[in-house]
């Protein structure tokens, strides 16, 4: 497929810790897409976009060199990379920290006791400003992987590496001493690509479906049969009712109640809606939520 076909473009890593929740994100968008991790590009069937399947390392620099209008990948790659995109959505998945990491069997209990130390990394750009902005010296050994086995080795005293749930650095004996910045898979855009009036439309559109399908994350579609005198308690117990949408039943003391709420609160205060009255609650999933 040609890269200038005048079609969209949006490189996505091609095997790795976001590629998965990635293509479910765009499959979620009603995007055709057959993924491939070895075939560079992949045509999507039903809208003006192909799919570039490549290195995580790669996809800031392709976007900033207009090689890719987005890309989805790791906030953290694009900080290391100092590449000159627009961060246009963070995408709720891939969440990680980059920390600095200390061995157990050591003394260092605060980050000033790494002055004149060892700090093995994959993250050199990231972890030098950061020791920049604090003014603390301290030596950068650049590894390009297995950055928690370098203390073991005695090639450095203390790691700055990716940790999600941290169970590879409590394996390699390494405690977390300070987190260095927060990440998430975020979708990133050529600036010039987001101001083009040949591409304008299908981005508007691009974007809409995206946004639809975040927002509808987290989110049911509640109905229940209730009182009328019990709308207002209802209304309390979920925020999300500001507005709910009253249908009058055969019963003219009882009203269905529809509304959008969020998961987690729902389940929160399902028992005190039954106490207030509600009824035949029926929770559905919601694919799309266009606000």
């Amino acid at each position: 497929m040609p890269a200038g076909n005048g079609r969209l473009k949006i490189a996505v890593q091609k095997e790795g810790r976001i590629t998965d929740d990635s293509m479910n994100l765009l499959k979620a968008m009603g995007l055709d897409l057959e993924f491939r991790s070895r075939t560079l590009f992949s045509p999507c069937r039903n809208f003006p976009l192909d799919l570039l399947s490549v290195r995580d390392d790669d996809i800031p620099e392709y976007v900033q060199d207009g090689v890719s209008d987005f890309g989805i990948v790791g906030e953290n790659i694009v900080a290391e990379k100092r590449a000159r995109v627009t961060i246009v959505e963070r995408l709720g998945f891939g969440k990680c920290r980059l920390v600095i990491c200390v061995p157990d069997a050591g003394n260092f209990k605060a980050l000033t006791q790494l002055k004149g130390k060892r700090i093995a990394t994959s993250y050199p750009v990231i972890l030098k400003r950061f020791l920049a902005v604090r003014k603390l010296r301290a030596k950068i050994v650049e590894i390009s992987g297995s950055v928690e086995i370098a203390p073991a080795l005695d090639v450095a005293d203390a790691t700055c590496d990716i940790v999600s749930t941290g169970s590879t650095a409590r394996l390699n004996g390494l405690s977390a001493l300070y987190t260095v910045m927060e990440s998430e898979a975020v979708l990133i855009a050529n600036a010039s690509s987001l101001h083009s009036r040949q591409k304008r439309k299908a981005i508007e559109q691009l974007l809409v479906r995206i946004r639809s399908s975040l927002n509808a994350r987290g989110k049911k579609y509640v109905m229940m049969n209730a009182p009328t005198s019990a709308i207002k308690t209802l209304r309390t117990l979920i925020p999300g009712m500001k507005s709910p949408t009253i249908v009058p039943l055969a019963n003219p003391n009882m009203v269905a109640v529809h509304s959008v709420v969020g998961e987690n609160v729902f389940w929160d205060v399902m028992e005190q809606l039954k106490s207030a009255g509600a009824t035949d609650i029926v929770v559905i999933p919601i694919e799309k939520f266009i606000a």
